[in-house]
């Protein structure tokens, strides 16, 4: 999920409408047209997004797009701060402490030591986690070691259910084509519109200890700005991480219940449209 709405509803619970989608499908496009239409409210739900600073490399919604509609979550966690879903959906209490000495010791070592350790504490786990994917690994590992479970054990006992609350979840789906053209062009305009100078400014201000530096487009900046690739390979290898993600973002929501999918771009006037549609559709009901 990563776009949320909620929208007023008489006799009944509030209405919440999940947006959902691969990165590039129009997610905040989508959320702000109906949130506005129906004197809504949106709350983030993208983790790179909550922090300050980080700007181009994470498509927040726009100056204007705020000033249509409240938005919540946005620019509420420091650039050296760190937070999980966890910490995000329960506000969980956080051990510092643990986690700043992971995070130390993974500097020190590779993703795959980080991945032979988990396979030790929780070998289920692995099968779930990308080798490479060094916070998730961090996280994983804290899980085992803080709360003496294993990671998948939690996993299998579910999420807290959200209550107080009627959910109603649209899903994006543009064309796959199409949507990969969309994230070649956004990759290469964040380029176009001052990435690597936000993340030369970053990068001189807070170094490794801005967690959203790892993340996609900042990365491959920072791989410039360090000499390791040029300019042309950095839009390049941003262009496919981006494609990738949302290879695996389609996967993971195509597992999601109960989701009414729109077939296109939720910039596209007549996807607003439907989703005008059964968001009214959901109201209405007694």
């Amino acid at each position: 999920m990563e776009r949320a709405l909620t929208a007023p509803a008489e006799k009944q619970k509030p209405l919440l409408v999940a947006v959902v989608g691969p990165t590039g499908s129009g997610k905040t496009a989508l959320s702000v047209s109906l949130a506005q239409h129906f004197n809504g409210e949106i709350v983030n739900c993208d983790s790179v997004a909550m922090y300050r600073e980080f700007e181009i490399g994470t498509a927040k919604p726009t100056s204007t797009e705020r000033a249509r509609v409240l938005h919540h979550l946005l620019d509420f966690v420091d650039p050296t701060g760190y937070i999980t879903a966890g910490d995000y959906a329960r506000l969980a209490k956080r051990s510092e402490d643990l986690r700043e000495r992971l995070r130390q010791h993974a500097q020190t070592k590779t993703p795959a030591y980080l991945h032979r350790l988990l396979s030790r504490l929780d070998p289920h786990a692995i099968e779930r986690i990308h080798p490479n994917d060094t916070p998730k690994l961090i996280r994983a590992i804290e899980v085992c070691l803080q709360s003496r479970q294993k990671m998948t054990d939690i996993w299998e006992q579910g999420r807290d259910p959200l209550t107080g609350f009627r959910i109603l979840r649209l899903g994006l789906n543009p064309e796959r084509q199409a949507l990969y053209e969309h994230i070649n062009a956004r990759a290469k305009r964040m380029f176009d519109c001052g990435l690597v100078e936000e993340t030369q400014r970053l990068l001189a201000k807070y170094g490794s200890a801005a967690a959203p530096l790892s993340s996609l487009g900042y990365k491959q900046a920072v791989q410039l700005l360090r000499g390791e690739i040029d300019l042309e390979q950095a839009i390049s290898a941003a262009q496919q991480a981006h494609r990738n993600y949302a290879k695996r973002q389609i996967t993971w929501f195509g597992r999601e219940p109960d989701v009414i999918w729109l077939t296109g771009f939720g910039g596209d006037p007549a996807i607003q449209n439907v989703g005008m549609t059964q968001v009214q559709k959901e109201l209405s009901k007694n």
